[in-house]
């Protein structure tokens, strides 16, 4: 199979190079960011453009090999790579293009989120995004995608004003509300199952100025702290965003505005003050600071594993899972970290899009991170045991770019049997032959 793909590509007509074992470069570009992950595929092919994706697409189609597309490359369980196969490398194709007048941003299939904050906060404008700037911007917001400024501005998606597609059969297509909406409506939460996106075009919304409260309690007073932020978060406003994680070292909580800096103080204080120990405070920060201040913590070429769930409120069982849990954690920078949703996110109906879980009031996620393989199996076992003991407190619905596990059970969990089969009908249209099989995996169902 992989010598058939090989004659495909040198006979394609194609422009860019098809990277092969033994190529100086091979090495380099089929590593991703989970160092877990360590595949070797039979070609990897970095097209400059649109008609190079599809020359790609079809080579992959007619030889029947398996296919992984890349963006930024953070996916958890290692679908943007695979053995044996053909990796399409979107990098290359990285390119932003702002319309001041329609407050617009076009961006391409390869761009990382860094690369769209960079466009448009020093102009003012922000799109709602992750929390880690080398995340690919297209498999974040394939899935979702959400961040600091959701609260205020929604997920990713929610701005997502359309796309251009190169489809399993080698089209190039527009999708948006009025030209494809059911396929508009899969491609916000459905993953990659449905095509190579190789443009997003999203809205742009006003930022505004950003305060960021940081504080660190000890251990002996992090349940104290949790579950007075519980009480101190409810009725906050849209401005306002808060993540609290907990390691073995203690309790972090981060509470951000962005908006009227006058106001900011007020809100963002008593968040120091949750329990005793709390040492930290609040200052104006600016929002690429904050987007990339996790950037080193989850740097290349670390082990990770995850699994993540929603929450409609933190319940004593919920603190009391976070606190068992993290006491016995692998690893010093394993950690249990939760953001709060709601606002914007929960206007939107959770039938306007694929992704699901709409109705909650916080995303939880169990990562254990570590360096060493020799830690694989201890890392991965506390990573699914805290998941589990999580989960005990969670809403229906999941968030499928936080799951490091791949399986038929986790695309089905998490969008629910009803929007399942939804998503498995656009599937067998777009994609009746499963050529994008390497995602959270929704099966074609055929008439």
């Amino acid at each position: 199979m992989s010598s058939l793909l090989l004659r495909e590509l040198s006979s394609g007509g194609h422009r860019c190079p098809v990277i092969t074992v033994g190529h100086q470069d091979y090495d380099k570009y089929r590593r991703v960011w989970n160092g877990v992950v360590d595949r070797h595929p039979a070609a990897i092919v970095r097209p400059k453009s649109v008609d190079d994706v599809r020359r790609a697409v079809h080579a992959a189609a007619i030889s029947g090999s398996l296919l992984a597309v890349r963006g930024g490359g953070h996916s958890f369980p290692g679908f943007s790579t695979c053995d044996e196969g053909l990796v399409l490398d979107l990098s290359e194709m990285n390119a932003i293009s702002i319309d001041r007048e329609a407050l617009t941003i076009d961006v391409e299939g390869g761009a990382l989120l860094g690369d769209l904050d960079r466009a448009t906060v020093p102009e003012g404008w922000v799109v709602p995004a992750g929390v880690v700037s080398h995340t690919g911007v297209a498999g974040l917001t394939l899935g979702g995608g959400m961040g600091w400024a959701s609260r205020r501005y929604g997920l990713t998606i929610d701005s997502l004003l359309g796309a251009e597609i190169v489809t399993a059969a080698g089209e190039i297509v527009w999708v948006s509300a009025n030209t494809d909406p059911e396929l508009f409506w899969g491609i916000r939460g459905g993953g990659g199952n449905f095509g190579v996106v190789t443009r997003f075009r999203f809205k742009m919304h006003s930022l505004g100025s950003v305060v960021v409260g940081q504080w660190n309690y000890p251990s002996a007073h992090g349940r104290e702290a949790l579950q007075t932020l519980r009480d101190r978060a409810l009725r906050q406003p849209r401005d306002f965003a808060l993540n609290f994680t907990a390691t073995t070292t203690g309790l972090s909580v981060t509470a951000a505005w962005t908006g009227e800096a006058s106001v900011a103080h007020a809100i963002l204080s008593p968040f120091g003050t949750l329990a005793e120990g709390g040492v930290g405070g609040v200052k104006e920060v600016s929002y690429l600071s904050l987007q990339s201040r996790n950037d080193e913590e989850y740097r290349w070429s670390r082990r990770y594993y995850c699994k993540g769930g929603f929450w409609f409120d933190v319940t004593d069982e919920a603190v009391d899972a976070v606190f068992q849990s993290i006491a016995n954690a692998p690893t010093s920078h394993s950690e249990i970290s939760v953001l709060q949703l709601g606002g914007a996110v929960s206007d939107v109906s959770d039938e306007a899009t694929a992704y699901t879980g709409r109705g909650a009031g916080y995303y939880w996620l169990a990562e254990p991170i570590w360096d060493s393989a020799a830690d694989d199996d201890r890392c991965v076992a506390w990573g699914r045991d805290a998941g589990n003991a999580l989960s005990n407190s969670s809403i229906t619905g999941n968030y499928i770019n936080e799951q490091a596990d791949a399986a038929p059970a986790v695309a089905l969990d998490a969008y629910g049997a009803e929007k399942y089969q939804r998503l498995a009908r656009l599937k067998a249209r777009l994609d009746p032959q499963n050529l994008f099989r390497l995602n959270q995996n929704i099966t074609p169902r055929h008439p």
